[in-house]
């Protein structure tokens, strides 16, 4: 036999005992069988800079790795409050314009500052970093470093030397300072200098610094005062805000309040760390479960435990249904659970469902090309999973996002708009056309419940049932809602001087116009739909499409008549959505308003400022429901829908729940990361018939060849 073809059958049986072993698996072989979440992201982060950082790509990471003082109840809904790093959620102190302690219960009006105190839990650690990291005499080690020190410095890992130390109440007030600094462009300053005594102020002084030393390398804002914000021990500290303004807590629980360490502000500012991205922006430090290890935004981002996270335990409270679904199973223990996250960046939508059902990532959206492969919609509008995706033992999570898409009603248009009955009749009838069912059946895989408000569900005052309908659109019948007939519309445009869509006097056709961007509602099968939706009542719609800018313009000049908009919350409480409704919010009027209907009633303004000033009571469930029946009544928007997130996990992933608000979930996760390894094994074997069929082939091109080598020898030797 030739000693090519030797080779080749060597080769060919190497292959085969190969056939055990995962061929296709993406990750180091080193990972099989550890403890570590596998996920995916489809945006870069650009800022992990939790002074600058607002974005939901960005708070993936950042909320594993920073912590404010509060974060929320993992099971609990609606979403509640609870100390992270305080022994306790704050009660503000109220105070009038002498100084006077106030009730709590005192009207807004009479409070002219809120006064929270905050104390720390002891024994919380930073995760090692080199910017703890001392010399013999306890000196910083890496500080007034020469270019020199930095020419093999690329990542953080490459400083030898790392350190910690405890966390103080100095490192939030000098987060809270960091919002004001002018080189940061905090998205948060403008709202917080409204409302932290103190901060505006020291903003103008900080741009005076800036300004008279503008190649500084660094501000140490321990030099620059913050009137509203007060050291009181070294676990202690004081905010004063201005007026009563309740949801200053649900600040409280995001990355903007999270702690920064004036040594780690310094360590970063230092000459040419910037230039290899050694900054805060690209390495965050924290006190949170987990650090980042790895930091290529355009390929891969690695979270690792902190070695010094302790304290937490997994919650022994939930929801009813949390029980059943295993939710509680790990009550009491220690968090976090998991040792690593890496998470691969995935561009096309394809790969990343690809590799989930191969098992290499541990969960995954749901886009529109694998949609009907993953769930299927029962006769009764019943959400399943597929028989595949049952075998393989996926999970489908399902919540209600804390958002809300609407289609808005000028109110300053002289025909849209208006107070009069007629007018809400017209904006009535229009809510009834436009069948939001359908549209979520159609245009959205069922991934969404039709609004009876502006307010959605997991929120204080949202109700359920028959005490939430919108009774101008919906009639209740045997225990649903149902959309009132196209009849009914049909009757209230005329009552509102438009039968058949045309005026009752002149004969002229209702001709309506829709602005509306590539982002809005989007594209053409989508407006082909909605203007047959007005056609059922005799109403012609114009969309005009526009750029991005030029919408927006035509919202802040009020030069619209219908547009197209949503809004995701901020934290979740009510003011967070019936404010975009609220009179002085008018984009029109006011400058940076979010009320782009330009809505105003003295009623629900009236209500509105109560609402907002209170906790969540009876008394302001009263006043919600009240401002919610005006607002059905009036009509400002069509109350669209409310998406709903679909998540699936495979069964090796435990403890996993949905949450809007809540980012910081990483730590509650937890693994059987051993059935993960079998099932992979299991999934991704090898399919061995095309390499027998080969090595048949070549065996039956190789005989042929033997057989005239063979030949050829004889005939030589003779």
């Amino acid at each position: 036999m030739s000693n090519a073809l030797k080779c080749l059958l060597l080769a060919v049986a190497l292959l085969l005992l190969a056939c055990g072993e995962v061929w296709n698996d993406p990750y180091p072989r080193q990972e099989a069988g550890a403890n570590i979440l596998y996920s995916a992201f489809t945006e870069r982060p650009k800022h992990l800079d939790p002074a600058q950082s607002y974005t939901e790509d960005e708070i993936t990471f950042t909320a594993q790795i920073y912590q404010p003082p509060l974060q929320y109840h993992y099971l609990k809904r609606p979403y509640t409050l609870i100390p992270a790093t305080v022994e306790q959620v704050p009660e503000p102190e109220l105070y009038d314009a002498r100084g006077r302690r106030l009730p709590a219960d005192a009207p807004a009006e009479q409070v002219a500052e809120s006064v929270y105190v905050l104390k720390l839990k002891p024994g919380i650690r930073y995760q090692p970093h080199p910017a703890f990291a001392l010399d013999e005499k306890g000196q910083p080690l890496y500080l007034d470093l020469p270019p020199s020190a930095l020419r093999d410095k690329f990542v953080i890992a490459d400083f030898a030397q790392t350190g910690t130390r405890a966390l103080r109440s100095d490192d939030y007030i000098y987060q809270i300072k960091r919002l004001a600094h002018p080189r940061l462009h905090s998205p948060i300053f403008g709202m917080m200098a409204e409302k932290i005594i103190g901060l505006k102020e020291l903003g103008e002084a900080l741009e005076r610094a800036y300004k008279a030393n503008p190649d500084a390398h660094w501000l140490d804002l321990d030099a620059f005062p913050l009137a509203g914000v007060e050291r009181l021990d070294e676990l202690t500290w004081r905010i004063r805000i201005k007026g009563r303004y309740p949801q200053f807590v649900y600040w409280l629980a995001m990355p903007f309040f999270a702690p920064v360490p004036r040594e780690v502000d310094r360590f970063f500012s230092q000459p040419g760390m910037a230039e290899k991205n050694l900054t805060l922006d690209w390495w965050p430090v924290g006190t949170g479960p987990y650090m980042l290890t790895e930091n290529d935004p355009n390929r891969r981002m690695v979270l690792t435990r902190n070695p010094y996270f302790h304290g937490e335990t997994y919650p022994c409270e939930g929801e009813p249904e949390d029980a059943a679904a295993g939710l509680l199973d790990d009550c009491g223990k220690p968090l976090p659970f998991i040792d690593q996250a890496v998470f691969t960046r995935e561009k096309e939508a394809i790969p990343y469902w690809n590799k989930f059902l191969q098992g290499y990532y541990d969960a995954s959206g749901i886009g529109s090309d694998s949609f009907d492969q993953a769930v299927r919609i029962n006769v009764g509008g019943e959400i399943a999973l597929t028989e595949a995706m049952q075998a393989k033992g996926i999970r489908l999570l399902t919540s209600v996002r804390a958002s809300i898409f609407y289609l808005g009603f000028n109110m300053l248009d002289p025909v849209v708009g208006g107070h009069t009955e007629r007018a809400a009749k017209l904006r009535q009838a229009i809510s009834i056309a436009i069948d939001q069912e359908e549209f979520i059946s159609i245009f959205m895989n069922g991934r969404g419940i039709p609004a009876m408000s502006p307010l959605p569900p997991g929120l204080f005052g949202f109700e359920a049932g028959e005490a939430g309908v919108n009774p101008y659109v919906y009639d209740w019948v045997e225990g649903k809602p149902r959309r009132k007939s196209a009849e009914v519309a049909r009757r209230l445009i005329a009552e509102a001087g438009w039968p058949n869509g045309r005026h009752a006097q002149t004969g002229e056709p209702l001709v309506l116009n829709l602005d509306t961007t590539a982002g809005g509602m989007g594209d053409k099968s989508r407006l082909d739909w909605l203007t047959r939706q007005f056609q059922k009542i005799g109403v012609q719609l114009v969309v005009r499409a526009t750029d991005f800018n030029r919408f927006q313009d035509k919202l802040e000049k009020g030069a619209v008549q219908l547009f197209f908009l949503g809004w995701n919350a901020d934290y979740p409480d009510p003011e967070n959505f019936f404010f975009l409704l609220h009179g002085p919010e008018g984009r029109a009027r006011h400058q940076g308003g979010q009320n782009s209907a330009n809505y105003q009633n003295p009623a629900y303004d009236r209500l509105f400022s109560q609402m907002k000033a209170l906790e969540n009571t009876p008394e302001r469930l009263a006043l919600i429901r009240a401002m919610t029946r005006i607002l059905q009544h009036d009509a400002p928007w069509v109350y669209a829908f409310h998406p709903k997130t679909y998540v699936l996990t495979h069964a090796w992933l435990k403890n996993r729940k949905p949450s809007d608000v809540g980012n910081n979930t990483l730590k509650y996760q937890r693994l059987d990361y051993r059935e993960r390894q079998r099932l992979r094994a299991e999934w991704n074997q090898p399919e061995r018939w095309p390499l027998f069929l080969a090595l048949g082939v070549l065996v039956l091109l190789a005989a042929p060849i033997a057989w005239l080598y063979r030949r050829r020898e004889r005939r030589t030797a003779l």
